[in-house]
C-alpha cells in the first residue's frame, strides 16, 4: 500500500473499533496494490469472525473494485453479507484513497448480526404470518471459495443445471464470469472449463461473443 497512507493510523483505528464493539467486530484492511489476489489482507482484527488471517486473499468488493472504473467506486455502509459457516453479518466497506484519490485499499467493518437476527425472526414469527427471505453475499475464506461463490453466481443467473444448459447459457454464464473478475483468479481458467464441460479455448470464445 501507498507509503503515503498512514497505514499505522488505520490498523490502531482498527483495534479501537473492535474494542468498542466487542468480539463479534470483525475490521478488515485489503491492499489494493498487492502482487496478487491470494494475500490482500494486510490487517485484520477478530478474525475468527470469518475465519480470515493476514495474508488472506481478495473478497467480492476487491474484485469489484479492480474490474470497475474508478469514477463508478462508492464507499458500502451498512449491508448484508454472510461468512463461510453461514453467520449473518453487517459490512461497511470504505475505500482508502492516495492524494490523487486513486483507491489503494478497502478499510472494512464485519459486525455478527446473527444471534440479533435469529432473536429477530422470533419476534416477527409472532407477529406476521409470512417473511420474505432475502439473499445476502457470502465473504469467502480464500479465493478457491470466492471462484466457487461466483460460479455458483453464474448458475443461478441461468436458472438450470450445468447439465441443462445450452451453449448459449454457458456463454451467458461465462460472460457474468468474466464481467464479475473471475478470471483474474489464479488457474480458474482451468476450474471453470471443467465445471461446464467446455475447453479453455470455447472459454476465449464465449467471452468474445457479442451481446
Amino acid at each position: 500500500m501507498d507509503n503515503n497512507v498512514n497505514l499505522d493510523f488505520l490498523k490502531r483505528l482498527a483495534k479501537g473499533i473492535v474494542h468498542h464493539f466487542g468480539k463479534n467486530c470483525e475490521v478488515v484492511i485489503h491492499d489494493l496494490k498487492s502482487d496478487t489476489l491470494q494475500k490482500t489482507i494486510i490487517e485484520i482484527e477478530n478474525g475468527h469472525v470469518t475465519n480470515r488471517k493476514i495474508g488472506d486473499g481478495a473478497s467480492h468488493i476487491v474484485l469489484d473494485t479492480i474490474t470497475n472504473e474508478e469514477d463508478k467506486l462508492e464507499d458500502s455502509i451498512g449491508y448484508l453479507t454472510k461468512s463461510h459457516d453461514g453467520r449473518i453479518l453487517k459490512s461497511s466497506s470504505i475505500y482508502i484513497r492516495d492524494e490523487d484519490d486513486e483507491p489503494i485499499g478497502i478499510f472494512c467493518i464485519n459486525y455478527d448480526i446473527t444471534e440479533l437476527t435469529i432473536a429477530e425472526n422470533s419476534i416477527k414469527s409472532l407477529l406476521e404470518s409470512k417473511e420474505e427471505k432475502k439473499e445476502v453475499e457470502e465473504i469467502p475464506q480464500n479465493v478457491n471459495d470466492l471462484l466457487d461463490n461466483l460460479i455458483e453466481q453464474s448458475v443461478k443467473l441461468i436458472g438450470k443445471p450445468v447439465a441443462l444448459m445450452s451453449k448459449e447459457d454457458k456463454i451467458k454464464s461465462i460472460q457474468y464470469l468474466n464481467d464479475a473478475g473471475a478470471f483474474l483468479i489464479t488457474k480458474s481458467g482451468d476450474k471453470i472449463s471443467k465445471y461446464f464441460g467446455i475447453s479453455k479455448y470455447s472459454i476465449y470464445n464465449y467471452i468474445d461473443v457479442k451481446r
